[in-house]
């Protein structure tokens, strides 16, 4: 485990370095080897994803500033630094803003147990299941009409060219789909 720790560091030193020179998907080749692990480890910190993402990519754009950028030595313990001390600045912030202690901030810290983390995975498979049903129900332009307003969110004027249809029948086509939907939820 340590060698490979080591290789991986060297490896995004050499992809670094790479960046610097102008190569620019060797930055998006170290993003990739380290993103979920970072994910993880904010995870650890605190239950706030968002907040998570927002340090991580802060922490990844501060990498990125070729005039400024950091000299690195190990690049997983500098992302893994730089992102708990983006966390508790966001936390101290947080707290001065609303008149907590900075003592406080600590027990932000969440712990899930096993149980927790099962019953919350069931709930997302029972969904996706509720979801794929309740999808199939629908006609192939309307599952497309879905996918394009709800999911890609476009407007009822981009779907109506991408699915080379007029404005009137784009809107026929959600409403009617919402209609079978909560027909099939009930």
């Amino acid at each position: 485990m340590i060698r490979s720790t080591i290789d991986k560091d060297e490896q995004a030193l050499q992809l670094l370095d790479a960046y610097g020179k102008g190569d620019m998907s060797a930055f998006s080749t170290l993003y990739d080897m380290y993103i979920q692990q970072l994910l993880n480890y904010g995870r650890c910190i605190t239950s706030d994803m968002e907040l998570v993402k927002d340090c991580v990519q802060e922490v990844f754009v501060r990498l990125m500033d070729k005039e400024h950028a950091p000299k690195v030595k190990r690049m997983s313990s500098y992302l893994i630094i730089s992102l708990r001390n983006k966390l508790v600045d966001e936390f101290r912030k947080g707290a001065y803003l609303a008149d907590v202690s900075v003592h406080d901030v600590a027990k932000k810290k969440m712990t899930v147990d096993v149980e927790t983390r099962y019953l919350d995975n069931e709930k997302t498979v029972q969904q996706t299941k509720m979801v794929n049903h309740l999808m199939a129900c629908l006609t192939p332009r309307q599952r497309q009409a879905f996918q394009l307003y709800y999911i890609d969110e476009k407007k009822y004027d981009e779907i109506c060219e991408i699915m080379e249809m007029n404005y009137h029948s784009v809107r026929n086509l959600v409403h009617r789909g919402m209609l079978k939907l909560r027909a099939a939820a009930l």
